[in-house]
């Protein structure tokens, strides 16, 4: 994508966050966005750093994570294209508390505070949708830490596999893991080689076939269902 032909209004118009804004607001509010590639590996922001923006994934995958004293890493979301992340600490005047990371090549639109905020001063409207997004994401994380607490394991994984899925399907269906298995892991609050040993007792229940990356699921409906021995 040559990024000199890049259309910031236009891709701005089709997320939720924006969709509501007219094309002068648009125009006005990407004269204070920046689009910028970012390497497999490479860092987009660590831990102390000045937080004066939020991001949107465009293409590729951004993992954020922490680390803990010992230098164990913990996953706490993968970035699909379309997601948003940084906008609830954006507004704190706080630096970043946790580090990001792109899985993949990836190309991430920037969005800086202070055009966010004078939008804000313009239309009481935009601070709705942006406390809504936040509260998506907060639903979500709230979500995650209930499934860690009451969850076992296996739940945990079979949720993972199905989270796309109508689990009242009995059709074979196909997930292809987007990044590697210890990042899963970490993200599920697993150790690799449990989520590993997970994926292949299911295999031994003849509920998935494993093909690398790819979790071929034979019956969603019995794989809900299912309970480790």
């Amino acid at each position: 994508m040559d990024l000199r032909v890049f259309n910031i209004p236009r891709y701005l118009s089709v997320q939720p966050l924006f969709t509501d804004l007219s094309a002068s607001e648009l125009e006005r509010l990407a004269q204070g966005c920046a689009v910028r590639r970012f390497a497999r590996g490479e860092t987009v922001f660590l831990v102390g750093e000045p937080c004066e923006e939020f991001h949107v994934c465009v293409t590729g995958q951004v993992k954020l994570y922490a680390v803990s004293p010992a230098g164990a890493e913990k996953v706490i979301d993968i970035i699909a294209p379309g997601q948003s992340f940084a906008e609830a600490l954006m507004f704190t005047g706080r630096p970043y508390i946790i580090n990001a990371q792109a899985l993949t090549d990836a190309l991430l639109l920037s969005v800086r505070k202070q055009a966010v905020e004078d939008e804000i001063a313009r239309d009481s409207r935009f601070a709705l949708r942006m406390l809504a997004g936040i509260s998506r994401r907060l639903h979500g994380l709230v979500h995650d830490v209930e499934a860690y607490a009451l969850h076992s394991g296996v739940q945990r994984v079979i949720g993972y596999l199905l989270r796309d899925i109508a689990s009242g399907s009995g059709e074979p269906v196909t997930v292809s893991l987007p990044v590697s298995k210890a990042t899963i892991a970490s993200r599920l609050s697993l150790t690799p080689e449990y989520f590993s040993r997970v994926l292949h007792e299911l295999e031994a229940a003849g509920l998935v076939r494993i093909d690398k990356r790819d979790i071929h699921i034979l019956d969603a409906h019995a794989l809900a269902i299912y309970r480790s021995p």
